[in-house]
């Protein structure tokens, strides 16, 4: 098995076992350099084109190796794809003795503790609530793992979930009553055990971000760290290396310190008058911020007279409890840990005063009922950098989007990665004859407040041609509401639109019904597989340039225009190219695929940058004529 011919190639062991596994040059090739990268070490990054077939690409010699091998996945959705359906086929049909796990981060494991702890309070808001607690009570005298993804009845967003789960800062650890039963410990024990493990991005950046401060470790030691759906690390790793405090924390930190208390202690009524007093300040800073959902730099909340007060006032009642907490913390482990939290989260929010900090950028956001604070690196690259380093470890980054262009410079530079091995490795897929590329003529450009009418005008005759069977895909979602609404009266054919129902239910009514139109924003434009010919089109507003507006980002454009470099085409276009691929890649899914892509942004051919769109997409055939799209929907019915 030395030789990755003899199980990908054309007569190779999957091509014998696997029905319709076809052999792919380009999937041999990646598993080549890979095995190469694990033997000899270095760096690889590697973008394999829709099709490619990456996840055994890496998987077979990984498998085959004999080394530990930590993967880290994107999303949880592909991490339990790839644990669950991938690494059990390949691991079977090579008969490697390599044992492996899974592992998460903690909030996706029950705990014991906490749940027992609501069943005891009886205090849940609605029935629903209680009825769901009851139903992972009962799942919890049966389950193996603890992952709370086995119990897929209770949605993802459940206020349940915060109850029965623990967090850094309300896991009491090897104090805690239920510790011997603890799922985390257990899947960390696991993970430790196997030769592969597979993480996703969250839990690989919170354990390097631990190690930055010097704590503890959340992953095993690994010869190998194989990074899939690498080009959404970046903008994980900066969020883990910076600091943030959110009302849902304070919140919880209030009801955790009331619990126990009551608990624990009893006697001093000072506690539980606090912990109103702080809930109620929580809920007032969030009041002061209106009801818009907002997403700004800290100069606008500071200019702001009434947020400021209303922020001091929080301080101060995190000050007031703490200072409670710590006259009986001794009490009891609960409440130690609770007056620990007060005190690292008020000293989090602390830090977000410092104005001293030049390399990074402090911003709000707002959400329905809550707000967070946050302080987030412009750079993480030395950060990132230097945690490579500490690890005698080679290192696989792979994606279907690394490369602008021919080029790795920017996924390289967002990294720090300066040495290593490149490759770009094209779709196996036959895009000239299974792709036409549509660029409407006459657009006015995307400031016009014409735009969208325009659009409209001609998403109505391709929906026409196509059937239905359409992905909308907008930059915004002021624009996609407009356009659900205005479509509702133009077409007959059924509208799923963002918003109204979850996301994989819409996808399984989209691929249910045969001739559906779903209107999507940005969490439709990756890790979204439609195969066959319920997905025939892709249309997209606009170039996806991320928001002008972004704190974060306009404070990067800053940095970067300080430095004397220009933003728009080192930084923008770069990262407007790959998501543009993304959102493109939702189209052609499989070899027998076919099917029109429409961009209706101008911008695409007559500003000069439109180049580097050009020649970071697959070579589809190309149109501005309408008339080629109705033909190429009609070619497809004969």
């Amino acid at each position: 098995m030395n030789d990755l011919t003899e199980v990908l190639g054309p007569d190779g062991l999957l091509a014998q076992h696997i029905e319709g596994f076809s052999f792919r040059s380009q999937q041999l090739e990646m598993a080549q350099q890979v095995a190469e990268t694990l033997a000899s070490g270095g760096v690889l990054i590697t973008e394999a084109g829709t099709g490619t077939g990456k996840t055994f690409a890496y998987l077979v010699p990984a498998l085959l190796s004999g080394l530990k091998v930590i993967i880290s996945t994107g999303t949880k959705n592909l991490q339990d794809q790839l644990f669950h359906r991938d690494l059990p086929l390949i691991k079977e049909l090579l008969a490697v003795p390599a044992s492996v796990a899974l592992l998460k981060g903690r909030s996706n494991y029950l705990c014991v503790h906490r749940m027992d702890n609501a069943v005891q309070e009886g205090r849940l808001r609605s029935r629903e609530l209680v009825d769901q607690l009851m139903e992972v009570r009962s799942w919890s005298g049966k389950t193996k793992v603890g992952d709370i993804a086995e119990l897929s009845a209770i949605p993802e967003n459940s206020h349940i979930w915060p109850l029965v789960t623990s967090t850094v800062d309300n896991c009491l650890g090897a104090e805690c009553p239920s510790y011997s039963t603890c799922h985390l410990v257990e899947a960390r024990r696991r993970s430790q055990e196997a030769d592969l493990v597979v993480v996703n991005h969250h839990l690989l950046c919170a354990d390097f971000a631990l190690k930055e401060e010097g704590f503890g470790e959340l992953l095993p030691e690994a010869d190998c760290f194989i990074v899939d759906e690498a080009h959404q690390l970046p903008e994980t790793a900066s969020n883990f290396f910076g600091a943030s405090v959110s009302a849902r924390q304070l919140l919880e930190l209030a009801r955790d310190s009331e619990t126990e208390y009551l608990r624990e202690a009893g006697d001093v009524p000072e506690i539980p008058a606090q912990v109103s007093a702080l809930s109620k300040s929580v809920r007032d800073l969030r009041l002061m911020f209106g009801l818009d959902l907002r997403r700004g730099p800290w100069s606008e909340l500071s200019s702001d007279e009434r947020i400021t007060m209303a922020l001091d006032r929080v301080r101060e009642e995190l000050e007031r409890l703490g200072s409670h907490l710590a006259k009986i913390r001794e009490r009891g482990k609960g409440l130690e840990s609770c007056h620990d939290r007060c005190s690292q989260t008020l000293a989090r929010l602390n830090s977000l005063y410092d104005e001293e900090e030049e390399n990074s950028i402090r911003w709000f956001e707002t959400y329905s009922q809550s707000f967070s604070l946050n302080r987030t690196p412009l750079d993480v690259s030395e950060m990132f950098q230097s945690q490579m380093q500490a690890r005698s470890a080679s290192w696989v980054f792979t994606s279907a989007t690394l490369a602008v262009g021919d080029s790795f410079r920017h996924f390289q530079g967002q990294l720090g990665v300066t040495e290593a091995a490149t490759s770009k490795l094209d779709s196996p897929f036959d895009y000239p004859n299974q792709a036409l590329w549509f660029v409407p003529r006459n657009m006015p450009e995307p400031r016009s407040p014409d735009y969208l009418d325009a659009v409209l005008d001609i998403i109505v005759p391709v929906l026409e041609a196509s059937g239905g069977r359409t992905f909308l895909l907008f930059t915004s979602h002021r624009a996609l509401r407009l356009a659900a609404e205005a479509l509702e009266e133009r077409v007959e054919f059924p509208l799923l639109v963002q918003g109204s129902a979850p996301k994989n239910e819409l996808l399984e009514r989209f691929r249910h019904l045969g001739n559906a139109v779903l209107l999507g924003t940005a969490s439709f434009w990756e890790g979204v597989d439609v195969r066959g010919e319920a997905l025939s089109c892709v249309v997209i507003d606009k170039l996806p340039f991320a928001s002008p507006g972004d704190p974060v980002l306009q404070a990067r454009i800053d940095a970067l225009r300080k430095r004397g470099g220009n933003p728009f085409m080192e930084f923008q276009v770069p990262q407007a190219a790959i998501a543009l691929k993304q959102g493109a890649g939702r189209l052609i899914r499989d070899e027998t695929d076919r099917g029109v892509l429409v961009i209706c942004d101008p911008r695409l051919l007559s500003k000069g940058y439109g180049h580097t769109f050009l020649n970071s997409m697959p070579p589809m055939a190309r149109t501005r004529d309408l008339a080629e799209v109705q033909s190429f929907f009609a070619d497809a019915v004969v």
